[in-house]
């Protein structure tokens, strides 16, 4: 991969521009080509620049679920997604603290609330057009559930994920197709992308307005571009800048599965220009293999569905802390539990531990599952004849990288209390019932339970009797980013505004590059790319209508 190193952000007028178009989007992935497109459609002269190699971005890694409040089959199947409740729902899950369902705007921030509505309000509308016009064709994933589906506020549990019409049963190629439909609108409607092109700063008149960009090419040469209405950003969040993750997320994460190229660019180059800054403690989650994360592995996914029905998380010492079935971005909170009176991060690691029956009837190398196939990059595995065999080289690899995850060993009693750890869980699965962890008790535990044998069966799908017999298999997980969901703060139109909350004319962001009301929330499948895609429509439509300068 090409690197471009970061250069000062800060604005400077140009010489002389080199190309002129009407908006410039930076960044070619999901959302940045959204926006390209929606501006092409309205007849503006449209310019992506991407920093890597090739376009794509995160979105190219990503299964492309898309969560889109009311959309077109939900109404079609007379499915009713009140406004209300849908804007209810997003509260009470974004800032549980500050959720008040008597307040006219549920307890949240203006801010916040206004971005629930510009959601709700154009995610189908979005939708609806890049369908129609060819980018984007999508299939209804009407049985599929809200990963909160149970709480007495999602008066619309199921319906509202989208997923490219092209993708495999599997959902792992969805990112892909998305890219490729889209790059294949853009170029049919002659919007121009430009790879290997970072964008280093911005370009402001005397009045402040943004009015282009820099960028450095692969060759280190520098091209500047004007905007003639407006640039939008679409760059990503932070993921891969760990000076940032550790200066501004409230957990020590290790590593993530965004695009090697966010680094958070934006965060710099918007805050050279005034931009107010929100949400920068807050990612959108998942466990993650921890040896690809320390090796920087490119290739890395998220363990959305951590497959396996004879299957449990350990810690050092043997023992179960969570339950393994939760949605993805509340699993990896596990991780991150702070020990005061040792002053540590207990779980920091946690091991994964099967059996022979989830080896061989739950293996997949599909999107990020630790437990693969024959053949599959296996190097993660950890395997034994016996219990004892399989702690003692637990214990063995952990010890290799017990100098980045803060001095972690297994203890000495961990073979035992695995052993115990497992005849407790045994005792679950036959009756059916979690009673230390509650697994497998709600919706979204169901949906991302993984492939299982079919028969004998438990009363309980996501769990089965771990086997008294070996071969045993481990992975060592940590909890890591998707990407980051902080940056500058946007208004309802896509606007970044500054420390006054004023729009910074000509400027605007969507995506993970900007700050997202959602919090601490995942509110579904999607929930990250059905409202980027609103927020790509509402920002070209903005930047359309700025005045030609």
């Amino acid at each position: 991969m090409t690197h471009i190193e970061r250069q000062s952000p800060r604005p400077a007028m140009p010489e002389r521009f080199d190309e002129e178009f009407d908006i410039i989007v930076a960044g070619a992935g999901g959302v940045g080509l959204a926006a390209a497109l929606f501006a092409r459609w309205l007849g503006n002269n449209v310019l992506v620049l991407e920093k890597a190699d090739a376009p794509g971005g995160t979105t190219q890694k990503a299964a492309f679920w898309y969560w889109v409040p009311n959309n077109e089959p939900m109404r079609a199947l007379g499915i009713e997604d009140r406004r209300e409740d849908c804007l209810r729902y997003m509260a009470r899950l974004s800032r549980p603290e500050q959720y008040d369902p008597d307040h006219p705007r549920f307890g949240m921030s203006e801010w916040e609330y206004e971005a629930y509505e510009a959601i709700y309000d154009n995610a189908s509308v979005a939708t609806e057009l890049l369908a129609n016009k060819g980018a984007l064709e999508y299939r209804h994933c009407a049985a599929v559930p809200d990963y909160w589906a149970e709480i007495p506020e999602d008066k619309a549990p199921t319906g509202r994920v989208l997923l490219p019409k092209d993708a495999c049963e599997t959902m792992s190629d969805g990112g892909k197709v998305a890219i490729r439909t889209m790059l294949a609108a853009a170029a049919r409607d002659g919007i121009g992308v430009r790879t290997a092109h970072r964008v280093q700063r911005v370009v402001q008149d005397a009045r402040g307005r943004v009015i282009g960009v820099v960028a450095t090419r692969a060759d280190g040469g520098h091209i500047a571009l004007k905007a003639r209405k407006g640039v939008i950003f679409a760059t990503g969040g932070f993921t891969h800048n760990v000076e940032m993750r550790k200066n501004h997320l409230s957990a020590p994460v290790l590593g993530g599965c965004a695009a090697r190229t966010n680094e958070g660019d934006f965060v710099h180059i918007g805050a050279a220009v005034g931009a107010e800054l929100r949400n920068m403690n807050y990612a959108w989650m998942c466990p993650i293999v921890l040896e690809k994360a320390l090796q920087q592995d490119p290739g890395l996914i998220g363990t959305f569905s951590p497959s396996g029905d004879s299957m449990i998380y350990v810690d050092k010492n043997g023992r179960r802390v969570t339950n393994e079935k939760l949605a993805y971005n509340e699993s990896a909170q596990a991780f991150f539990q702070w020990d005061p009176a040792k002053c540590e991060y207990p779980n920091l690691v946690l091991i994964a531990v099967w059996d022979r029956r989830s080896q061989e009837h739950s293996a997949s190398d599909e999107y990020g599952r630790f437990i693969v196939p024959p053949g599959a990059d296996a190097a993660h595995v950890i395997s034994g004849r016996t219990l004892e065999e399989l702690a003692a080289a637990i214990g063995a690899r952990m010890a290799q990288y017990s100098s980045v995850i803060g001095g972690m060993r297994t203890s000495e009693d961990f073979a035992a209390n695995l052993r115990a750890t497992i005849a407790r869980f045994n005792g679950f699965a036959r009756a059916g019932k979690d009673l230390d962890f509650r697994r497998g008790e709600r919706p979204v535990e169901l949906l991302f339970n993984g492939p299982t044998a079919a028969t004998p069966s438990a009363p309980n799908p996501t769990m089965y009797p771990i086997s008294d017999e070996g071969p045993y298999y481990a992975a060592l997980l940590t909890g890591g980013n998707l990407d980051t969901k902080g940056g500058p703060a946007t208004n309802a139109r896509g606007q970044v505004v500054d420390r006054m909350g004023e729009p910074i004319p000509g400027l605007y962001g969507a995506g993970n590059c900007v700050a997202s009301a959602s919090a601490r929330a995942y509110w579904a499948g999607g929930a990250t790319l059905g409202p980027f895609l609103a927020f790509a429509y509402l920002a070209a439509n903005a930047a359309h209508r700025e005045p030609v300068n």
